[in-house]
């Protein structure tokens, strides 16, 4: 009995000193083996002029929400913003209207905030929850009067077929729903 206890005792000392030295020999080949960083894989920190990234201003992904005159609540977000320039543009805004259940998305390539109006220009598209999508040259919300609408000419897609008209507007009607009103020599082509 006394030589298997000695033995285990052995083997246990033995064991003390080799795994130990068994890991650090794994993570050294680790660590010899490893790859050296490629710089196409790097991270690139600053594309362009340096300096003129310094001296412009702005902001990017800026986001802000509130609440409508009517109770809609308003999101919006920019890939970026520069309020402080001479025209206050913003570039990729993203907004999203929520109101009586219902939403309206609209992307657009660029736009403004005026007060509590918001200007989505350079190619919008408008999505609803219902399953419409509304194409123009530009939209304006205004949170004021709680109304979003387009000026010009909109190409809608409909569950039912596709529309072309003058203009739009999307607000709270009398009866206290909001409907989206078509206006100007509107087009239907029916698909049942």
């Amino acid at each position: 009995m006394r030589s298997a206890g000695r033995l285990r005792s052995r083997v246990v000392r033995a064991l003390r000193v080799l795994l130990p030295l068994a890991a650090l020999g794994v993570l050294s080949m680790l660590f010899l083996l490893a790859r050296s960083p490629s710089p196409e894989t790097a991270i690139p920190y600053v594309e362009g002029d340096g300096a003129d990234l310094a001296r412009r201003t702005g902001m990017t992904a800026p986001r802000f929400a509130g609440v409508s005159a009517d109770g809609a609540r308003v999101t919006l977000s920019a890939a970026r913003a520069d309020p402080a320039g001479t025209d206050g543009r913003a570039e990729d805004l993203a907004l999203e209207w929520q109101a009586d259940g219902v939403t309206a998305r609209v992307r657009a390539g660029s736009g403004a905030v005026e007060g509590g109006l918001i200007r989505l220009d350079g190619g919008a598209e408008m999505t609803t929850s219902t399953g419409w999508t509304l194409s123009a040259p530009g939209f304006a919300a205004d949170t004021a009067a709680g109304r979003i609408t387009s000026p010009g000419a909109v190409r809608v897609t409909a569950p039912f077929g596709t529309l072309d008209a003058g203009g739009m507007d999307l607000a709270r009607a009398e009866n206290g729903d909001h409907v989206l009103d078509l206006k100007g020599r509107v087009r239907l082509l029916y698909r049942p």
